[in-house]
């Protein structure tokens, strides 16, 4: 067990003991002293995680079960939420939600993939894995955004689209590809935050945006670290390898230029406070917007695809 590991653990047990004691009524002197104490530690624990964690620690964190989901983001973020469903084409997933709202008193659309919380709705969900008929209805809600002229709010947290026979049999590439194309040319403001795990084209499928944001504690890739070391290595152990060398944190893409701002969380992760990790996320999504506000449809298409044609050019080749 590592030092995180056994740090979180500490963690967990110290902040029970809290809980009890402030849920006991009768405290005394001795009582407010001891739980001055076990808050010091808490805090210094929690410090102690951040500053150690590693790319792997990072994964596990952005995979935590308790971490918020897009529904929890809307439910906090926007007002008015008036969900939409179905492609028009074969039906509807509900790994993908998508609907109307309000983010402080302006209309726009939200779209954003759903994992659920226990064995039911992960099931229901599709844990959080997307078949086609899900991209191709997120790109008809943009589609709709785009004729209203509604800015538009993408929340992406998925292991990646579903790799599934019925799902390649429904052209589950060519709904992933036209969506990369089609988000490419809306003259609308888009924003797209990554608030748990991006994975691969499943992601970026919702993430052809203006602004791309990431919680300080997600991850956004082309292949899970398990994958890739089963690939490069013929070992899916050596995954917290895998994990620094591909360099998926927020920390790691802000650096290549991949993503525009690092949103920060609340101590300990987004999974401890829901209520401050939304706060925290609705500050950075109010300074983008205001500045893509600015731009007019034509400056917003020009934009977006130099913003994406530039990535991963690091050096200029010599004639």
């Amino acid at each position: 067990m590592d030092t995180t590991q056994k740090a979180q653990q500490e963690l967990e047990e110290i902040e029970r003991q809290v809980a009890l004691i402030e849920a006991d009524a009768g405290q005394d002197e001795q009582t407010h002293r001891q739980l001055a104490k076990l808050q010091e530690r808490v805090h210094i624990l929690r410090q102690e995680m951040k500053t150690l964690q590693t790319a792997w620690q990072k994964t596990e964190l952005a995979r935590h079960p308790q971490r918020p989901q897009a529904l929890d983001y809307i439910e906090r973020l926007f007002t008015d939420f008036s969900e939409i469903h179905g492609d028009r084409s074969f039906g509807d997933d509900a790994a993908i939600v998508c609907g109307m709202a309000r983010f402080h008193g302006e209309e726009i659309l939200v779209v954003g993939t759903q994992k659920g919380r226990d064995m039911k709705q992960r099931v229901y969900r599709n844990f959080g894995t997307p078949h086609p008929e899900g991209y191709r209805k997120a790109l008809r809600i943009m589609q709709v955004a785009e004729k209203f002229r509604r800015p538009i709010f993408t929340l992406v947290d998925t292991d990646g689209a579903y790799p599934g026979i019925h799902a390649e049999e429904r052209g589950q590439a060519e709904a992933i590809a036209h969506n990369l194309r089609e988000m490419a040319r809306l003259e609308v403001p888009i924003i797209a935050t990554v608030i748990g795990v991006g994975g691969s084209g499943g992601a970026l499928a919702i993430a052809v945006a203006d602004r791309v944001l990431m919680m300080e504690n997600s991850i956004y890739s082309v292949i899970s670290p398990e994958g890739c070391a089963a690939i490069m290595w013929r070992d899916s152990t050596k995954k917290e390898l895998a994990a620094e060398a591909m360099r998926i944190t927020a920390t790691d893409l802000s650096e290549l230029g991949c993503i525009d701002d690092i949103v920060p969380e609340p101590e300990g992760g987004a999974h401890r406070d829901h209520e401050a990790a939304a706060n925290l996320l609705d500050v950075s999504l109010q300074k983008h917007f205001a500045e893509l506000k600015k731009l007019s449809p034509a400056q917003l298409v020009e934009s977006r695809y130099t913003k994406f044609r530039n990535m991963a050019q690091f050096f200029k080749m010599e004639s």
